[in-house]
Order: structure tokens, then sequence, then C-alpha cells
């Protein structure tokens, strides 16, 4: 079913946003968490992240113009879904609340107000996070009473009707009030915090905002008068800056801007009362700050100055073009992917880093290839040692079944391949049974089937402990993700001449460094070290692997 999705109030002084950038179009698919737009409001440029799953069925303004607070952002729905009579609906509403606005005002006017004018301190208060949200409980308070606050830092975690987020403060200062203990809540536009000066008058705020609003700012009556009386001389005066115009100047003689082209602004030395400005109503917006030129008038009255400052520097101009390039998930990748996924998050890895003097096994390997019918590499060696560990430490050659554990009682081991489209595992059956030459033989033969993309199902299948190699492409060490069912996969490095201690002597020696990944659900730390020192054995003395 369709629904509205609504402006937020992303700060408390906040009346509109203005759409920066749109990260979804109409027809696209959005999830719950995805980046939907960046939202410039009147502090700050902020991703909005939807709350919402389904297609883009309406946008409610294009890049660059302003959507009010509460106002249509966004309507989300089913695919071919008639949004029209909820587009229509919304706005009735919106008409009918503004039309009841001032009864209610005239009617529950209050006798008298507080003067706030003089209060150093502003209330902050509780944003509406999403558009279905009523009230935000405090999850969490990163400050104190008593704490110095500076904009951007974070100030609490809200909990909304969806999730919980992060506030950042919006206010520099000092915090001198707390509107909830954590896990209270407090409703949409409440007092969730007031700061200012330290010492400032907090109570005469909420006292004000109790009786309907403090009157912080001016009269909007009186505004324009004085507006009207203080820019007459200016414009006789500055003939020059006759850029300005009633169109980008709000009732208040504020200049209307983005916060982002203010920020431009003031990084190239614009004045913004020299910028027409595009935008709705006039405001002033990013792209009129970049296609700003500098009046003669202005430009001369600069030279004086610049000719007694220093030389500009003039930086070589780069010329880029940017570019990507997509390509489609094959169904392989997204196998890999879905269940690497799935072991990562479901077992609770743990890891385990031993190094391995490997001088004796680098002269058993050069005896063994000279009457090995087929060339032994290291990697066999590993596959023959790891097989025989197994055998004495059976729970490292288990499987996790959620309501048991599953010990084998063969060693099937998988032997990772990197092709093309990803990793395939083929698998040397009963290894632990196998001279090395036919380990050797049956791994050369199961790797070339994988980059030939011959290898049948049968032969991927049934793993009780996997080995991933990365030492022939230089690398010390790794981690690997464990790779379903099995609860134990090793990472392999290469082999590294360096310094060892051999017999209270500096020597030099072939370190090679493995890592067991373990899934703690069925291996122990006790139990996985147990396995790499006797693997550690088998390959310092490699003649025990026949054995």
């Amino acid at each position: 079913m369709a629904e509205i999705v609504k402006m937020p109030k992303m700060s408390d002084t906040m009346e509109e946003g203005v759409i920066a950038v749109w990260h979804k179009k109409v027809g696209d698919k959005v999830e719950s968490g995805e980046l939907m737009a960046e939202i410039e409001t009147d502090k700050a440029t902020m991703d909005y992240e939807s709350f919402n799953e389904g297609t883009v069925l309406y946008l409610g303004a294009e890049e660059g113009e302003a959507v009010p607070v509460n106002g249509v952002l966004a309507i989300v729905g089913e695919e071919g879904e008639d949004y029209k009579s909820l587009l229509n609906g919304s706005e009735s509403s919106t008409e009918e609340k503004e039309a009841d606005v001032p009864a209610e005002k005239t009617e529950s006017a209050p006798a008298e107000k507080i003067d706030t004018s003089n209060i150093n301190a502003e209330i902050v208060r509780m944003p509406k996070m999403s558009d279905t949200m009523e009230e935000g409980v405090i999850a969490a308070w990163h400050k104190k009473v008593g704490d110095s606050v500076e904009s951007g830092e974070l100030m609490a975690e809200i909990e909304t009707d969806k999730a919980t987020m992060e506030y950042e403060s919006y206010n520099d200062g000092t915090v001198l009030y707390l509107g909830a203990e954590e896990g209270n809540s407090v409703k949409v536009n409440g007092i969730l915090a007031i700061v200012g000066e330290e010492g400032a008058d907090y109570e005469a705020l909420i006292k004000a905002d109790a009786q309907g609003g403090s009157n912080d700012a001016e009269p909007e009556e009186d505004a324009p008068k004085e507006t009207a009386s203080s820019a007459a001389p200016a414009a006789t005066s500055e003939s020059g800056s006759a850029a300005t115009t009633d169109s980008n100047v709000s009732s208040n003689g504020r200049i209307k801007a983005s916060p982002l082209a203010k920020k431009l602004a003031e990084e190239k030395g614009i004045n913004l009362n020299q910028v027409q400005g595009s935008g709705d109503g006039g405001r002033i917006v990013k792209r009129d700050i970049e296609n700003f030129v500098p009046t003669q008038q202005a430009a001369s009255a600069a030279a004086p100055e610049a000719e007694q400052s220093a030389p500009a520097i003039e930086l070589p101009k780069v010329v880029g073009e940017e570019s990507f390039e997509e390509m489609r998930v094959s169904q392989m990748r997204k196998t890999i992917a879905k269940r690497l996924a799935q072991s990562k998050f479901t077992a609770p890895h743990f890891y385990l880093t031993m190094e391995i003097n490997m001088d004796k096994a680098i002269e058993a390997r050069k005896s063994m290839n000279e009457i090995s019918p087929v060339k032994i590499s290291f990697n066999d060696m590993v596959i023959k040692a790891a097989s025989v560990a197994l055998r004495k430490h059976p729970m490292v050659n288990a499987s996790w079944l959620e309501d048991k554990i599953r010990i084998n009682h063969h060693v099937h081991i998988g032997v990772a391949v990197a092709v093309d489209e990803g990793l395939l595992v083929p698998v040397v059956r009963f290894a632990d049974s196998k001279p090395l030459s036919h380990i050797s033989a049956e791994v050369k033969e199961l790797g070339g089937k994988a980059k030939n993309k011959k290898l049948q199902p049968e032969e991927m299948q049934g793993n009780t402990f996997t080995i991933s190699n990365l030492g022939m492409f230089g690398i010390d060490e790794f981690t690997a993700i464990i790779n379903p069912p099995d609860s134990c996969i090793m990472a392999v490095g290469g082999i590294k001449e360096t310094a060892v201690v051999k017999d209270g002597q500096l020597t030099i020696g072939n370190i090679m460094k493995v890592t067991l990944s373990c899934d703690h659900r069925v291996v122990d730390g006790a139990v996985g070290s147990a396995f790499l020192q006797t693997f550690k054995s088998l390959l310092e003395d490699p003649v025990r692997i026949l054995v």
C-alpha cells in the first residue's frame, strides 16, 4: 500500500528543506535504510534514509527546490499503484489545517507572555525523525547538564518507532537542561534539551514554552516596517549592490540562501548581497555562487587591495573524466556471497595464528620430487599434514547442525581455487589415507577442471575442512571466512626468509604463517590450538607425515 513520505523536521528551527540531490528516481526500488536524498536544512546538508520499502511512485520536488516540513517529499508503494488520491488527500488536509490555525491561536492566545528576548539560551526540540514518529525515547545521553556542546557533536541516541538514530547538536554552548532521563520519551517538538550560556535562566524558557511559545524573535508584523526604513539608506548609498533584490531577502531582513551556498560564498569571498538568487522565492543556491561573476565596480574596488597583497598562486588546471563500469552479478558470485555472508554473520569466528619453520619441509620436498611421479608442492604437503592432524583432533573435523554437532570420522579436504568469477572449492576425499603423490595429482586435476568450468557438483560437496592458500601470491598472512558446513578453515601464507633464534643463536630461517578460523560454537580456543601444534610438528618434521 502506498505511503506518503513527509519532509522530516531535521532541526529545531527548520521550516523547509531543499532537495540537494535525489539518490532515487520514480520507478526505482527503495528499501528501509537506503539513502534516498540529501536535504539542505537551515543549518546543514543531511542524508535522508528511507523508512519505507517499495517502489518510488512520486517525488515531491526537483533538485534545488524546497519542501516545507511535513510537506510531501515522496510517495512509496507497490509498482503501478494509484497514488493520486493520496496526493489530493494530503493537499486538502493541509489546507484544512492551515485554515484552522488562526482560529485556534485567537481563542487560546495567552493573556501575558514571558519575555525571553534577553535569555542567551535556545530550546532544542525533539525532531520528527520519521514520517510516522510521534515521540522519541532517549536511548542514551552523550551529554549531561553542565557539559559544553558544539554544533555537529553527538548529543543523544533516540529510539523512534522505526529505528534508533543518533542526534547531533545544531547549537553551541553549555547544556543547561535535559528534557527527559534515559528510557523516557519526549513528544515530537517537545523540549529535548536547552543549550546556551552558562547560568542563563532556562526555567523562564520552559515557562514561556508552556504558555504557548517564547518571544525570542520580534513579531513579524513589525519586521517589514523596520526593514523598509533601514533598507532605504542602504539602497541609495550603495548603488553598486543593485544585484540585491527583495526577492532574496526575507521579511526580517535575512538573506535567503542555502547553507551550502553560504559556505561556498564564504570560501570564495563573495558578498551575498551582490548575488541574484535563482531558487524558490529568490533563494540563493549553490549554482548561483558557482556562476557568480563580480560586477566591474566590485572588481575595481577590490583592485587596490589586490595590488597591496601578495600575488595569487595559480594552480595548474587538472582535467579529468569520471567513469565507471557496472557488471552483472553472476549466479556463482551470488551463491558465494550468500553462503559467505551467512557464515560470517551466523558463525562466531575467532582466529588462531601460528608460525611454522619450513626448513626441513623444503629439504624433504626436494628429496620427494627426485622420486615422485608428479611434482609435489608445499600446498600438497599442507593438505596431507592437515588431514593427518584432523585424525588426532576430530572436533576440528566437525560441523554445526543447530541442535547437534556432527563429528566426521572421514577427512575430506576442500581446496580453495580462484577462478575468474569467484572461488570454487573442489574436495580431496579421504585425504588422510592418500600418499602425497596421489594428493598432488588429484589437486592438479581438480584445479584444472575448476578453471575450465568442468567441475561436477559432487566434486565440490562433502568437505569437512577447508584450506585456502595465498602464499603463491606473496601474501604473508590473512584470515579466511569459514566455508559451511565446516567448523574451521585454515589460511596459509607464503614461505618467507627471516631471522630466527635457534639453539640460542640468531640465524636465517624459512617461516610460514597459518591462521585457523574457528566456529566458536563447535571449536574452543584450546582445541584449535592443539590442532595447530600437531599440524606444526608434522610440517617441521615431514617424515612423520609418511608414517
